[in-house]
Formats: C-alpha cells, sequence, structure tokens
C-alpha cells in the first residue's frame, strides 16, 4: 500500500522531502505553505495523510505539531529552536495517545556521531591538558543558533566529560550543515567532522522517521529508529 503523507512547510527542506517522497513511491496528499499553516490547521487540511512531517520555523512547530495530534495524525518534527516547549507538547501528545517523533537532525550520521562524541568526552575526562569546543556552520537563512544539532552534540559531550563545552555558530553562504567537535592541547588536536554535503540527507532521515511512526503511539527520536532499525 503506498504510504500517504503530508508536508507541514514550504520551504527547502519541504520541497527537498517532497521530491524524495515521490520517488520513493509515497503519496503527497498535502502540501502546506508556512503561511496556511501559520493560520491553524484543522484535520480537513492533511489530506487523509497518515502521517506528517513538519518542517517550518521555531515560532511555528509547536502548533503544528498539536494541530496533527488534534486530528489523529502521527507527525514527524524537523524544526528546531523551540525544545524549550517539549515537555508541554510530550504531555499534550501522551494525553491524547498520539504520536510524535523529534529529532534535531534526521542524518543517520549525526546520530552515529552523537555516540562518538558520547563516547569521546568520557575518554577525555580527567585530560586537563585539552580543552574541547564544538564549531558548527550552516546557512544564513538558519533562524536558530547555535543549531539544535550542536546542542545535541555538546550535550552528549558534557554527559562524558563531565561539564559543559562551549559552541561556537558560524551562519554563512548556503551550508548545509557542518559540525565539528574539536579536542585541543598545546601540541595536538584530534577533531571529528560531520559534513552534510547536501540537505536531502536531512530529507531521506526524515522519511525513515515517518515511515517507522506509522502506527506507533508515545514520543519518539531517530534515536529509537535506528535502534529498531538495525536491533
Amino acid at each position: 500500500m503506498t504510504p500517504r503523507l503530508a508536508i507541514i512547510g514550504d520551504g527547502k527542506m519541504g520541497h527537498a522531502i517532497r521530491t524524495l517522497a515521490e520517488q520513493g513511491g509515497w503519496s503527497v496528499v498535502a502540501f502546506i505553505g508556512e503561511r496556511e499553516s501559520a493560520g491553524g490547521l484543522t484535520a480537513d487540511k492533511f489530506g487523509g495523510a497518515q502521517v506528517a512531517v513538519e518542517f517550518t520555523e521555531p515560532a511555528s512547530a509547536v502548533a503544528n505539531a498539536e494541530a496533527c495530534v488534534r486530528a489523529e495524525l502521527p507527525v514527524v518534527v524537523g524544526t528546531t529552536g523551540w525544545y524549550d516547549r517539549l515537555p508541554q507538547l510530550t504531555k499534550t501528545v501522551q494525553e491524547a495517545g498520539g504520536a510524535l517523533l523529534w529529532a534535531p537532525n534526521f542524518s543517520v550520521g549525526v546520530n552515529l556521531l552523537l555516540d562518538l562524541a558520547r563516547e569521546a568526552g568520557a575518554l577525555m575526562r580527567g585530560l586537563d591538558s585539552f580543552d574541547a569546543h564544538l564549531l558548527e556552520t550552516h546557512h544564513t537563512k538558519k533562524k536558530d543558533a547555535p543549531s539544535g544539532t550542536a546542542i545535541a552534540l555538546a550535550k552528549a559531550v558534557a554527559e562524558g566529560i563531565g561539564h559543559d563545552i562551549p559552541i561556537t555558530s558560524i551562519r554563512t553562504g548556503s551550508v548545509p550543515g557542518t559540525h565539528e567537535l574539536i579536542f585541543d592541547a598545546n601540541f595536538e588536536q584530534i577533531s571529528i567532522t560531520h559534513l552534510a554535503r547536501d540537505r536531502r540527507v536531512f530529507a531521506e532521515g526524515a522519511l525513515r522517521a515517518a515511515e517507522w511512526l506509522i502506527g506507533r503511539k508515545g514520543v519518539f527520536t531517530m534515536t529509537d529508529v535506528l535502534k529498531r532499525s538495525t536491533g
């Protein structure tokens, strides 16, 4: 059966998801622009979708996700910069018996990097000769800084190393996303870098998450998708 998808957000990510979805055999039954979603979403706008993918902006993400929950529509949220409201949204989803999957990054490589960052931090614990730093670079239209991915990576390192690490954010050109974890000492340096060459890597991951979420209830992250896909 062809899965039915609603896309909320008509920016570059929305278009990338639409292209890959149609190439991959999905039926895109709703393509909702940011202006349309800003006016409030109702069930009739989702076109009978089985799952929705949301990539808009931080100010709209929670309301869009709540609209999906009210419509009993599982939703994958790729927008970042709203996580201070995650406890509220989690409660809403759980009380309604809905399904939400959120992630700061849908790249498989970045999610593997989170595990590497945590392990690297643990290895560096107690080595005062090394300073840890995270450098992230994105396109000029990205509205949140630091990125959600950078925050997640810094948190992973902190869990291992035992203290917070600084993040430097650069906004320039049309860079899809680069994250570099640096451990620097007087005479040597270790760096681990993830470079996204094309935003389609995020679109591909979001579709993988959307397919996985159909038929499930609860609040999940990309970690759940990867563990269940490879376990």
